[in-house]
């Protein structure tokens, strides 16, 4: 017998459920807290559901904290892709968009398609994550001031400030990138993957932790299961003889994951034996500029993904 199905919208205030249970629908809003989490729970204690099959969008990191609380709760939890969702609320003709009837749509999702079911990263992982992350609000910041200062004339009153705010911020973000670096070395996993990961040509360090800090890679089936978690699959536009679209990638997916790749997916187009033959070959079938880099950034992720699925180095001779 199946579990009831809780489809949940996600915002950064509250969540709006959907219960959806021997075809009847139930609907509740909560504030995104800890105090309307356990009300949930009530909710559902009220309801009669020990255990429930928890669905939502992953959708930034809004959803993270209740994700973890209905895990520990004992309920099943699957985070899926938001152009799941799209897909099937097209499929079923949805016309309206509100914070209620997406929930709805999400707890039929969830009945009909069953998703898998998510699990929480280990502790190392999720601490990484939170260090990786939090460096990337650091510098997101330190972008914002150097932005202000470019704008502001040598004897500007406020230029001292901004100019000090930077100090600052270079400062945090020198302490974070150590932290980062102690915590994966006081990893012994994270340590050997590290290593392995920095034998490819075109990633670094800073690459190296948002990709184990985003992503479990060993846990796919496959390379391309991968890249279409990171939104890096390509999307064809052909129909008949006479609609032929340009080729783009999907990015329905981790976008974190893409901007992590495309800076070393132009290095290893340089300096990667691999990818520079292969990115020679789809320039000389006239791909276009992007479209290279695109696949580049794909090619360098299923490379990654095999460097650490067998435990070895990158070999260049080796690489497909």
């Amino acid at each position: 017998m199946s579990l009831p199905s809780l489809g949940i919208d996600i915002a950064k205030a509250s969540f709006h459920v959907c219960l959806l249970r021997d075809q009847k629908l139930r609907h509740k809003v909560f504030p995104n807290n800890e105090a309307g989490f356990n009300k949930l729970l009530d909710w559902l204690r009220h309801l009669k559901v020990s255990r429930a099959h928890a669905c939502m969008e992953a959708t930034a990191s809004y959803g993270d904290d209740l994700a973890h609380f209905l895990h520990k709760a004992g309920h099943l939890v699957s985070i899926v892709n938001p152009a799941r969702i799209k897909g099937f609320a097209q499929a079923q003709m949805a016309r309206n968009k509100t914070d209620k009837m997406d929930a709805t749509i999400i707890a039929r999702f969830c009945h009909t398609q069953q998703p898998e079911e998510w699990a929480p990263p280990p502790p190392e992982i999720a601490q990484l994550q939170r260090l990786v992350r939090r460096l990337e609000s650091l510098q997101s910041m330190r972008q914002q001031e150097q932005n202000r200062l470019e704008h502001l004339s040598k004897d500007e009153p406020v230029r001292q400030s901004v100019e000090k705010v930077i100090t600052l911020l270079d400062s945090e973000i020198e302490s974070m990138r150590k932290l980062i670096s102690q915590h994966i070395d006081q990893s012994p996993g994270l340590r050997a993957d590290r290593q392995l990961l920095l034998t490819i040509p075109g990633i670094g360090e800073a690459t190296v932790a948002w990709l184990l800090s985003e992503v479990q890679m060993k846990q796919y089936r496959s390379a391309r299961q991968l890249a279409a978690h990171a939104g890096l699959t390509p999307r064809h536009k052909e129909s008949g003889t006479s609609v032929r679209g340009k080729t783009s990638m999907s990015k329905s997916g981790n976008a974190r994951l893409r901007k992590a790749l495309y800076m070393p997916a132009i290095v290893a187009k340089r300096y990667n034996p691999v990818i520079k033959r292969f990115c020679e070959r789809l320039i000389n079938r006239g791909k276009r500029p992007m479209e290279v880099i695109g696949a580049a950034m794909r090619k360098l992720l299923h490379i990654a993904y095999g460097v650490l699925k067998t435990g070895k180095v990158f070999n260049p001779s080796l690489a497909p």
